[in-house]
């Protein structure tokens, strides 16, 4: 997908903890271990470049539209790039570092000895882009607005452990918890800070409508200087951006303008990038990167295709069940569905050979569930062992697979014994449950380009008596229904950080399932997965991370949600030979991240 979120970020951005007691404070930078790379008086990031340049205008694409200029609510889709651009945190991440957080917004951050609580010495130089500076004020209007309901739900589950923001003066703020958490006081470092004059002035949630295309004040490098609903938006640098000259920015944010223009469809938008229309492209469809980023200005060097590794937790891609459906309520039957996926064949004839398979919702990560549970899994496991499948203590891991010596053919033959224990059997060609009802279910894509991988998978479940129709909608009518629950059956990746942790609630619980807007699109409900959420939450070592994470790996895993998918090991990005970038890319990033440190010659 050409678009990430903000909601993303902060998860891609939660950082990784370690054995080591957290220190009380640190003056320009904070970490969970007490280490930092980057002294005091750095002057920029490795991962961006002395020799970048001002100036330039940088054109990006993404698909659908925008009605709204406001990222932090759940009706509407913002534009590209409000989040990144226009609104900042209270500190930024190190994309080379696991566990560390620098200052930005806030100058200096104080861990309290009992890590109860936090507090935060904001920037003088902090300013709006209309000139105001920012105060303890906004900041603590930040966390209140983003907790309350007026706010994307994420938030509310997010920041569930702060219990409150204490305003010591116009510029120190103390961040109060419910209760210790080794990552908190990182998670109070991205707040995003929002205005409390401006959001005063205009309503921060609409209800009618009016006033969602109000543009926003940030304190970010960029503002809004044009925007068409169904075209683009074009960001300017604001040249009196606070920051320019802080080390976290240094080599950042190069261009004088960024321009996101809007299309409808995929194909269509690589045909645009092929002949010019705009400047980057993410490739995340395989036919794409091997047999279309062809033609002219590719072979006369105009156009630039390259792969860029990293060393990012790859969490787990899958079509996804919907549990909320009555056809998907049985275990078995879920099974059964993903037995018919035919990953092998998939990969070498419509891939190219390209992916890895996902095997753990911690996929290219240490936290991946390996072999049997060992002794500290079972202290977690043990006492639900009556409230799980046997699976989870007597098998591996392992997704279904036609390589030899297994085979498509015996992977059916398991699947049609599993329907019929769930009391499903063929009648004149059709799957029907004891009362007469047809097995059918809809696939919902928001691409064209995976109808091609769908439709093999729908002929393997047509030959268990399962109807399956799949249809590609559009991009925006897409976004509400999967924020409504609106479907049977879809395709997402539950993106995970290199410190899984609070956003483990919005995946999984059960308290996110009915809640309008989360990540748990698969409707989970089960009290072993609250608790083992909990204990990933909550853990106070390394140690203790690595284990919950098996441990709750192995419980979705056997639980069926999702008929796991295919990861890469790196990010796939074509562009304008135009556009220069640092010589070493960071080791944990998006994409988008690395983007921000190119610059044009």
């Amino acid at each position: 997908m050409a678009r990430t979120s903000w909601l993303q970020c902060i998860v891609f951005c939660c950082l990784l903890p370690a054995v080591l007691p957290v220190v009380c404070w640190a003056a320009h930078g904070v970490s969970i271990d007490g280490q930092l790379k980057y002294p005091q008086g750095f002057t920029q990031f490795d991962y961006t470049s002395p020799q970048a340049k001002s100036g330039g205008t940088l054109v990006l694409h993404d698909l659908g539209s925008f009605e709204k200029m406001n990222p932090f609510t759940l009706k509407g889709e913002a534009p590209l790039g409000l989040t990144s651009y226009v609104f900042e945190a209270l500190a930024v991440p190190s994309l080379d570092e696991q566990f560390a957080q620098y200052g930005l917004i806030a100058e200096d951050i104080v861990l309290a000895g009992d890590k109860k609580s936090v507090t935060l010495t904001l920037n003088r130089q902090a300013r709006f882009s209309d000139g105001t500076p920012v105060t303890a004020e906004d900041v603590k209007f930040s966390l209140d607005t983003l907790k309350s309901d007026q706010a994307h739900p994420f938030y509310q589950m997010y920041f569930h452990d702060i219990e409150a923001a204490e305003i010591i003066d116009p510029r120190t703020i103390r961040f109060r918890f419910v209760r210790p958490n080794r990552e908190l006081h990182m998670i109070v470092t991205q707040l995003p800070v929002l205005s409390k004059r401006f959001y005063t002035e205009h309503p921060f949630n609409p209800v009618d409508g009016k006033g969602a295309m109000d543009i926003p004040v940030g304190t970010g490098p960029y503002v809004v200087a044009e925007m068409q609903p169904g075209k683009s938006i074009t960001y300017k640098k604001n040249l009196e951006y606070w920051a320019k000259d802080l080390a976290v920015r240094k080599g950042m944010f190069n261009f004088d303008a960024i321009v996101v223009k809007y299309y409808k469809d995929p194909v269509v938008s690589l045909e645009a990038f092929k002949a010019g229309e705009f400047d980057w492209l993410f490739v995340n469809i395989s036919k794409q990167w091997n047999r279309d980023l062809t033609g002219r200005r590719f072979d006369n060097g105009e156009l630039v295709k390259r792969v860029f590794p990293h060393a990012n937790n790859a969490g787990m891609q899958g079509f996804v069940f919907n549990v909320r459906k009555p056809m998907f309520a049985d275990r078995r039957v879920r099974q059964a569905v993903g037995l018919a996926f035919d990953f092998e064949w998939t990969n070498k004839t419509l891939f190219f050979a390209q992916y890895n398979r996902s095997e753990s919702y911690f996929s290219n990560s240490n936290y991946a569930a390996k072999g049997l549970p060992d002794a500290d899994e079972l202290k977690l496991l043990e006492p639900f062992r009556d409230q799980l499948p046997a699976e989870v203590f007597t098998q591996p891991l392992v997704p279904p697979s036609t390589a030899p010596p297994g085979s498509l053919r015996t992977n059916m033959q398991e699947a049609k014994m599993l329907l019929e224990q769930a009391g499903w059997t063929i009648k004149q060609g059709a799957l029907v449950n004891g009362k007469g009802e047809r097995f059918r279910f809809e696939i919902l894509l928001a691409d064209t380009s995976f109808e091609r991988v769908i439709a093999p998978y729908a002929i393997n479940l047509g030959k268990l008596g399962i109807e399956v129709s799949y249809r590609t909608i559009d991009p925006a009518l897409y976004a509400d229904r999967i924020k409504s629950f609106d479907f049977d059956m879809v395709v997402t990746v539950f993106g995970q950080s290199q410190s899984p942790g609070n956003e483990q609630r919005d995946y999984w619980t059960s308290s996110a399932a009915g809640r309008k807007g989360s990540k748990n699109l698969a409707g989970i409900t089960n009290p072993v997965v609250d608790a083992l959420v909990d204990a990933v939450i909550y853990a106070e070592t390394q140690v203790q991370l690595t284990t919950a994470c098996r441990a709750l790996d192995r419980v979705l895993w056997y639980g069926y949600y999702v008929v796991p998918n295919w990861y890469l090991a790196n990010h796939r990005l074509a562009y304008a030979a135009k556009l220069k970038h640092p010589a070493q890319p960071p080791l944990f990033y998006n994409a988008d991240q690395w983007r921000d440190t190119w610059w044009s010659e």
